[in-house]
């Protein structure tokens, strides 16, 4: 044997050695596939979990979802504050008239207890408290729009002393040519005055009917507690507003009587 051909056989003995083992099995497919041109490498999934995909991006109907239901409950608090509005100023006159029923106001003494027992005497609270410094008593008289009357007091002020009676008068005047029903409302200012201010008789929350171009005085005899002296609220206190308010009113279909809308 030449040295050329033991040269040969020792470097294809290293080459071999250099190649990675194959088993026969493994060795066979290939050549098979390499012979039909079919080598394809193995290829793994990349998708390792069973759970289905989920969508890109939500849709439309999904994102306007919240804003519906905020839009919804908005919508339903201004319909609430429009009825509740629409319920009061149809309601306010009966509802005084009746706060006026209960507690003694429309020509009835004010009982309560700040005015000491309900069961006593009212006359026992008429007597003047001549160590407090006189009130100054003013007055003031409004009507509604829709009400065709001139309203004023008949005096700008009087002065009276806690517990002392006074008596006072307004002078209402129809200015059209058909008759019309008033009904009167009122207030005190300062308002934490009102618990203190007694009405013996009065023209508020009551029908007042004037004829055409009719004119009437109408009178307000009250007097001030005298527990106002006593109580610490009512210090620097020394002038009090008294104002009455008229409205139109009407009879509705159950017979109440009810303020025409300013609208109207």
């Amino acid at each position: 044997m030449s040295l050329s051909t033991l040269l040969i056989r020792s470097l294809r003995h290293r080459f071999r050695a250099l190649e990675p083992w194959i088993c026969n099995s493994c060795a066979r497919a290939t050549q098979a596939s390499s012979r039909r041109g079919i080598l394809r490498p193995a290829r793994r999934s990349l998708n390792t979990t069973s759970e289905p995909r989920q969508s890109a991006a939500p849709t439309m109907e999904r994102l306007r979802e919240p804003f519906k239901e905020k839009n919804r409950t908005t919508m339903y608090y201004v319909f609430s504050a429009i009825l509740g509005t629409v319920a009061l100023s149809y309601g306010s006159v009966p509802m005084y008239k009746m706060i006026c029923q209960t507690t003694g106001w429309g020509g009835q003494p004010i009982k309560s207890p700040s005015h000491g027992s309900a069961d006593a005497d009212p006359s026992t609270r008429l007597t003047p408290v001549t160590s407090s410094p006189r009130l100054r008593i003013t007055f003031s008289g409004y009507v509604s729009d829709v009400l065709p009357w001139k309203f004023v007091p008949q005096q700008r002020e009087v002065r009276v002393l806690p517990g002392e009676t006074a008596l006072a008068f307004y002078r209402a005047t129809n200015t059209s040519d058909e008759d019309i029903i008033g009904v009167a409302t009122y207030s005190v200012t300062p308002g934490q005055v009102a618990p203190y201010f007694s009405k013996i008789q009065c023209f508020c929350f009551e029908e007042q009917r004037l004829n055409a171009h009719e004119t009437v005085d109408m009178p307000v005899f009250f007097y001030i507690d005298p527990d106002f002296v006593n109580d610490v609220n009512m210090k620097g206190i020394e002038t009090i507003t008294l104002n009455y308010t008229f409205f139109k009113a009407r009879y509705d279909k159950d017979g109440h009587l009810t303020p025409v809308p300013m609208s109207q």
